[in-house]
C-alpha cells in the first residue's frame, strides 16, 4: 500500500530557500537588530546599562575624533571613487580592443585585485617608504624631494587615495567591459555615417549607453569608501595625528579595542544612515543622467 503525502505548490521552493533565510536571520538581520539594541545602551561585557539616545548625542556632541574619522572618509572617498570609476572605465576601454592576445591582458590587468587586502598593504607600505620605496624614487626623478607619505599627516590622505587606484583592475573594470560589450555595433556605424569623431562617439554614445554600469560602479564605490579599512590598520593605525583615522577603523578601535560596544554600535547605525541618505540621493539624480533603453 502506498501513501502519498500531497503538498502544496510552493512547499518545495520553500524548503529550498530555508538554508538561506536561516542564515540571513542568524547573521545578518540577527546582529543588526543585536547591534540597534547595543547602541542603546553601554556595554564593556559587563556592565549592561540602558541610556537611550545618549550615545547618539555624545557622537555628535562631544567627540571630536568623530567629526575627524567622518571628515577623513568623506575626503578619501570625493577623490578616490571618481578616480576609480574613471580609471576602471580607461582600462575597460583599452581592454575592449580587438587585438590579439586580449584575454591575456585582462587576466594580467585582474590579478593585482586578486592579491589579498592585508599583502597589498603590506606592499604598499614598502612603496610608500620616504627613503627606499619606488614611489619617492619615481619623484625623485622630476625633483620634487621625497615626500614622508605615511609619516607626514598632509600626505597620508594623498597616499591612501594614491593606493585606491591598485583596485582599478578589479571587478569595477569587469562590469564596465561587460557594459561596453553590451553596446550594439550599430549605434557607432550610424554615428559614423553621420560624421562624428570618435571622441564624439564616446561623448554620445558609449557615456550614455554605459550611464546604468557607471551608476552601479558609483554606488558600490561610495559604499565600499566609507568602508575602508584594512590599509589603514595595517599601515599607519589611524596616524600621524589621526591623519588616516578613518570611520571604520574608528568604528573598529571603539569596539574592540576600547570595549565600548554601545558606541561602537551607535557608531555602526550613524554610518547606515549615512550611506543610505546618500544612496537615495543618487538614486534620486540618476533620473537626470542614467539612460535606460526600456524608457526610451
Amino acid at each position: 500500500m502506498q501513501i502519498r503525502i500531497r503538498v502544496k505548490p510552493g512547499f518545495y521552493g520553500a524548503l529550498y530557500v530555508t538554508p538561506w533565510v536561516l542564515g540571513f536571520l542568524i547573521f545578518t538581520a540577527g546582529p543588526m537588530l543585536a547591534s540597534f539594541f547595543l547602541s542603546l545602551h553601554t556595554y564593556d561585557l559587563h556592565d549592561l546599562r540602558f541610556v537611550g539616545l545618549e550615545n547618539y548625542h555624545r557622537l555628535f556632541t562631544q567627540d571630536p575624533l568623530f567629526w575627524k574619522a567622518l571628515r577623513v572618509t568623506v575626503t578619501y572617498a570625493l577623490f578616490s571613487v571618481p578616480l576609480g570609476i574613471a580609471g576602471s572605465l580607461a582600462l575597460a576601454l583599452l581592454l575592449n580592443q580587438k587585438v590579439r592576445g586580449i584575454p591575456v591582458f585582462r587576466c594580467l590587468c585582474y590579478m593585482p585585485s586578486l592579491v589579498p587586502a592585508v599583502a597589498s598593504a603590506i606592499l604598499w607600505q614598502w612603496a610608500f617608504n620616504a627613503d627606499h620605496g619606488f614611489i619617492n624614487q619615481i619623484v625623485g626623478l622630476f625633483g620634487f624631494g621625497k615626500p614622508q607619505w605615511l609619516q607626514d599627516e598632509k600626505w597620508t590622505l594623498p597616499a591612501f587615495i594614491i593606493m585606491s587606484l591598485w583596485g582599478v583592475g578589479g571587478g569595477r573594470m569587469i562590469i564596465f567591459l561587460a557594459g561596453l560589450q553590451g553596446i550594439p555595433e550599430s549605434y557607432y556605424e550610424a554615428a559614423t555615417l553621420d560624421g562624428a569623431s570618435t571622441w564624439q562617439q564616446f561623448r554620445e554614445v558609449t557615456l550614455p549607453m554605459l550611464s546604468p554600469v557607471t551608476f552601479f560602479n558609483l554606488i558600490l564605490g561610495l559604499i565600499g569608501s566609507f568602508q575602508f579599512f584594512t590599509g589603514a590598520y595595517v599601515m599607519t593605525s589611524g596616524g600621524p595625528n589621526n591623519a588616516s583615522l578613518f570611520y571604520a577603523l574608528y568604528l573598529f578601535r571603539n569596539g574592540f579595542e576600547y570595549m565600548k560596544f554601545g558606541k561602537a554600535s551607535a557608531l555602526a547605525w550613524v554610518l547606515f544612515a549615512i550611506l543610505l541618505v546618500l544612496t537615495l540621493i543618487q538614486f534620486s539624480f540618476s533620473k537626470r543622467w542614467v539612460y535606460y533603453e526600456e524608457n526610451a
